[in-house]
């Protein structure tokens, strides 16, 4: 996930227009089934894990998406789009076989002082039983994992700013040819708002991930499908390159960001901890899409972790409010199965 909008417009759009972890952790059921299955076949690589914690650190972010190849002939390729940051990734869990990296975003305010914003977060599975999939518009299942395809493998899910779902893939770690990488299988995400808010003609990526450690820090590289709707057949309309690199650098308010973290972690822990009740009744959860926010959640719950770190609000107080506009948004969860 990037936050190429996010860079140009600063605080006002997540902070006006809404958009590690501290204490309790509550997973979805087969996310603790998952942690019974590793716990019952010995512990993750230690090399694995070593390659998974070496991405978090404070670094120089470059975000590069390019649109490469069309595939329909009235579909032209959008010019590339490159922009940069300084990003804060912490570990907020290690559980041994579960780990769980936040990113916070600090960008450059218009009075000249550092303006923080919670950006993605990455769980990390070994050998999961199950992984939360996209499966299109504001639905997402938890997808049971072939036990075969789970030996030795990770899951990764990627969260939103808000700790809404974005998308899930498994995978291997290797650790060859002189580089520790770990490349996911091939599935469905929801629209970036770098092109939701352009309302294109397709609706999702088939994407693929790849993480790699480098000398310098590391590098997440997507290859994304962008597909939509022709005449009621999913088709394909063009083909994205995505190369995100962390540099590792500190040359920048970090101690801003780990500020933020610490006046709001209690919070989002009991946001997590909501969304998972969600997706563990209805192994999965449906919420609608919103092109600035990502989830319709987004403004909401990015605003009263916002007034929690500025003091305008009590932690208990928006930790309420935050599970009814959670409950209110995952109504239709229930009627869709999901």
């Amino acid at each position: 996930m990037t936050m190429h909008e996010t860079l140009k417009a600063g605080r006002r759009t997540f902070m006006t227009g809404a958009a590690l972890l501290g204490v309790a952790t509550h997973l979805p059921r087969a996310a603790r089934a998952a942690e019974a299955a590793t716990a019952s076949v010995g512990p993750a690589p230690e090399q694995d894990r070593r390659a998974i914690l070496g991405m978090a650190g404070t670094y120089k972010v470059t975000f590069d998406f390019r649109e490469t190849t069309s595939f329909l002939p009235d579909y032209t390729p959008i010019a590339p789009k490159v922009s940069g940051g300084d990003e804060v990734v912490r570990v907020v869990e290690d559980g041994g076989s579960v780990i769980r990296l936040q990113h916070i975003l600090v960008v450059d305010g218009e009075d000249g002082l550092p303006v923080v914003v919670k950006h993605w977060r990455q769980d990390w599975t070994y050998q999961p039983a199950a992984v939360l999939t996209y499966q299109g518009t504001g639905h997402w299942s938890l997808t049971p994992v072939d036990g075969a395809v789970a030996k030795g493998a990770w899951s990764q899910t990627v969260w939103q700013t808000d700790d809404s779902p974005r998308y899930g893939g498994v995978g291997r770690w290797r650790h060859d040819a002189g580089v520790s990488r770990w490349t996911s299988d091939e599935t469905w995400r929801p629209l970036a708002r770098r092109d939701a808010t352009r309302h294109p003609p397709y609706d999702r990526y088939s994407g693929t991930n790849r993480h790699a450690l480098t000398p310098a820090g590391w590098v997440h590289e997507q290859d994304n499908a962008k597909l939509g709707l022709r005449e009621g057949a999913l088709v394909t309309f063009v083909h994205e390159t995505v190369i995100n690199t962390y540099s590792r650098s500190n040359a920048f308010p970090v101690a801003a960001a780990d500020e933020y973290w610490t006046k709001t972690m209690t919070y989002w822990a009991a946001v997590r901890a909501a969304w998972d009740q969600v997706i563990a009744r209805h192994q999965g959860v449906s919420v609608a899409e919103e092109a600035n926010n990502g989830s319709v959640t987004g403004k909401a719950l990015m605003g009263l972790a916002d007034s929690i770190a500025k003091g305008d609000k009590g932690v208990p107080d928006a930790i309420a409010e935050a599970r009814r506009v959670i409950a209110d948004a995952t109504q239709g969860s229930a009627k869709s199965g999901a």
